[in-house]
């Protein structure tokens, strides 16, 4: 069975079209609500008599009171916070808010004209609806302001959808103030994933928690509608600082409750790691030390719950860690070059975490003032808090005109990449520029950016005589992730040494262990262990999905003790790997372990319900646990979320072998082909699955289909080969072989069977 894979975070998020973008005394109850500033329940035991117990006074979770609470006291703060990104994430439709132009202004692409009017006072577009036809429809809320401004449409269901045609709201010296579409290079209809009225491009399910506060997403699977909820519509204060009802009450004197809850305030989370804390320049080598270690890095978290590309695996959010409810990326292929450096939409997080400023002990406020979300000094200024002007503002060291773009720190530290077809965003891995590895591995370097007429060679000629040798960074991996994207020869070996190299950043580390998973060895098993017992979650992360490639009885050994990791998203991994042991297998004192991760497994994927790919996993872990109708239920509810979800096909196919009901199987990859006929994956099954059925002409075409489908799928290739030689047509089977090996000429198992051909020649 094949595992679904996350989900991306944000419409803008999906890359290519056709690509699938993966918990005795009784008692009276009584509630007492303060003003409306906090809960409490006070437990009082029924007793007839004089000798009752005193009560218990027991703390409840608190709630989420609003930025007018929070702005009486906090006036500067609030000050700095109106008009930043976060206040105008997203807003009523107003004269004020709308940016975009409404005066019957048109865009055409694909040879569709859409139009932008004002009708009664309301906002309108007449575009293509979900069944193609030309329609009116009633903008309902702005998304973002700056650069580029989105519009929301609510459509039946209580969906709102992001519309694709959104505002530049540049100047128009820069380009700007115009309508533009965000996928320019994409012919897209109303079939097509990427179409404005699809999921792909749904608020509710893939960017409405980062937009607005304390936000619910309330999905009904059984009528598949949405009821979603915030307490505010835009990115205010208790979206950081969580539920401020607690705090409240701790700030009026009358409660009596600061001393006791002095530590705390009352506060759902403490963004305190940079109290006491100072930066001192080291004179000898210009760079500044912390005055006291980093203690934690729970303000980081709270900004990566939206400044990073990850999973949403829960929606009860413990704030300010992360791990509970959301798994991060790591530097996989489409999302990171092999170097680490940006490629997908990634956000910041990923880049900081390999950054030699996050292992310094900088946090995200050190930079950034955190209300108005702008730099703490301008341009040079943020840098030279902790470098040194003398050495670090001066030709000596940047080579470039004083005063000109190139002397500018971030100009070679920070190079863009622009998402949405206008956001030009910076990378936060506070790289040194590496053109000899653009030279060697094909990764970007940020001199070319700027010299784009210039080879990189040149480039890394040019640093290498102004400095006297290349450069050397902090961050060296780019080999090994370059070696295991291409199947090198070499990969298993320099996966391993950087999967145990401390002195690498842990999610380069883990990135490492996720690789070994498509070959791993028995050697490299002692890393998984070692890794499933790092104080870094994102190792122990990778260890147990590496581990999901071993049989179910060798997992346990390995992985039982993760049912009880203090991180709860692990818990639901661990789990999920799990699924497949006979309960007899697992001792009695682990019995209540494993329930209870599989509690929170199940509660995940409900939470994710509608989501195919949750849908999928759901029948994966009944499959697994031989739970055979109930697997059948949820790949079909993927199906109907998504009728174009690949894996839902395949998925249910093998299921339907497992029960000896290939008919229905072969009828099921049928369906899926008609509507998705090139999908190599449902050619390749559709092949397996007629092997099976002894139809040996069919399954020849359809295996040949998914290799010219996906030509770099070693795996096809060689299951093409291996059907082809069983067939007596060994000469056709060797031209296959030695075909694909030009695509990836490292893979063993191709090789492996190019070297028995030759023997056999």
């Amino acid at each position: 069975m094949k595992s679904a894979g996350e989900r991306n975070p944000a419409p803008e998020s999906v890359a290519n079209k056709g690509v699938k973008r993966t918990y005795g005394w009784l008692f009276a109850l009584c509630v007492v609500v303060l003003a409306g500033l906090g809960t409490w329940f006070y437990l009082f035991p029924l007793a007839a008599d004089s000798t009752a117990m005193p009560a218990k006074q027991v703390k409840i979770e608190p709630a989420f009171v609003g930025r007018a609470a929070c702005a009486a006291c906090h006036a500067e703060q609030d000050k700095l916070w109106q008009g930043s990104h976060h206040d105008l994430a997203m807003q009523e439709v107003t004269e004020q808010t709308v940016i975009g132009d409404f005066k019957d202004a048109k865009f055409s692409k694909d040879g569709l004209t859409s139009r932008f009017f004002r009708q009664n006072g309301r906002f309108l577009v007449n575009t293509d609806s979900p069944d193609g036809k030309l329609a009116d429809f009633e903008i309902k809320y702005v998304f973002g302001v700056t650069p580029l401004q989105q519009y929301l449409i609510e459509l039946p269901g209580g969906k709102l959808q992001a519309l694709s045609i959104a505002w530049d709201s540049r100047s128009k010296d820069q380009g700007g103030q115009r309508w533009f579409h965000l996928y320019p290079n994409e012919k897209i209809d109303h079939t097509d994933e990427l179409h404005w009225t699809r999921r792909s491009q749904n608020w509710n399910f893939m960017c409405a928690e980062c937009h607005s506060t304390h936000l619910q997403k309330n999905y009904d699977a059984s009528n598949r509608t949405y009821r979603s909820t915030w307490s505010e519509i835009d990115v205010s204060c208790e979206a950081c600082h969580g539920p401020g009802s607690n705090h409240v009450t701790w700030a009026k004197p009358e409660s009596g409750s600061k001393a006791a809850d002095d530590q705390t305030k009352g506060l759902a989370v403490l963004l305190n790691e940079r109290r006491g804390a100072a930066w001192s320049i080291d004179s000898q080598t210009g760079n500044a030390r912390r005055n006291i270690p980093r203690s934690g890095d729970t303000e980081i978290q709270v900004c990566a719950r939206c400044h990073s590309r990850r999973a949403q695996l829960l929606g009860d959010y413990h704030d300010g860690r992360l791990m509970d409810s959301h798994l991060p990326s790591l530097l996989t292929q489409t999302l990171y070059h092999a170097d680490g450096q940006i490629d997908g939409e990634v956000y910041e997080y990923g880049s900081f975490l390999q950054s030699k400023m996050y292992q310094a002990g900088v946090t995200c406020g050190d930079c950034h003032e955190q209300h108005s979300l702008k730099l703490r000094v301008a341009d040079n200024g943020t840098c030279l808090q902790c470098h040194a002007a003398a050495k670090y503002e001066d030709a000596k060291h940047h080579f470039h005109t004083e005063g000109s773009a190139g002397a500018k720190c971030i100009a070679c530290h920070m190079p863009t990449k622009t998402y949405m077809g206008v956001d030009a965003r910076r990378d936060h891995g506070f790289r040194i520029p590496r053109p000899d590895l653009s030279e060697k591995l094909g990764t970007p370097n940020t001199c070319n950016a700027c010299h784009a007429d210039k080879p990189a060679q040149w480039a890394a000629d040019t640093v290498k005589r102004w400095y006297g040798h290349q450069p050397k960074a902090y961050q060296n991996y780019a080999e090994a992730l370059h070696a295991a994207r291409t199947a090198s020869a070499d990969a298993t070996a320099q996966l391993s040494a950087l999967a145990q190299d401390k002195s690498q950043p842990a999610i380069a580390r883990a990135t490492a262990i996720s690789e070994m998973a498509a070959g791993l060895t028995p050697e490299q098993l002692p890393i998984l262990t070692q890794a499933l017992r790092d104080a870094d979650p994102l190792l122990r992360r990778a260890a147990l999905q590496a581990m999901e490639q071993l049989p179910p009885e060798q997992r346990w050994p390995l992985a039982h003790d993760a049912l009880r990791d203090p991180v709860r998203s692990l818990r639901v991994l661990a789990a999920a790997a799990l699924a497949g042991l006979a309960p007899a297998t697992i001792s009695a004192s682990e019995q209540a372990n494993y329930a209870a991760a599989s509690r929170d497994y199940l509660t995940s994927l409900d939470w994710n319900a509608d989501d195919p790919a949750a849908q999928v996993n759901r029948g994966n872990f009944h499959t697994a646990r031989k739970e055979f109708e109930s697997a059948e239920q949820a790949y079909r509810e993927a199906l109907q979320i998504d009728p174009d979800f690949v894996m839902a096909y395949i998925n249910l196919a093998d299921l339907f072998r497992l029960i000896h009901r290939d008919n229905e199987g072969l009828s099921l990859l049928q369906q899926g082909l008609s509507r998705l006929p090139d999908a190599a994956d449902l050619h390749h099954s559709l092949g397996l699955l007629q092997v099976r059925l002894k139809n040996t002409e069919e399954a020849l075409k359809s295996l040949e289909r998914a290799v010219k489908l996906a030509p770099n799928q070693p795996r096809f290739s060689y299951v093409y080969a291996m059907a082809l030689s069983s067939v007596g047509k060994g000469r056709d089977a060797r031209d296959v072989v030695r075909s694909a090996l030009t695509a990836t000429p490292h893979d063993p198992a191709l090789n492996a069977l190019n070297a028995q051909f030759t023997q056999e020649e």
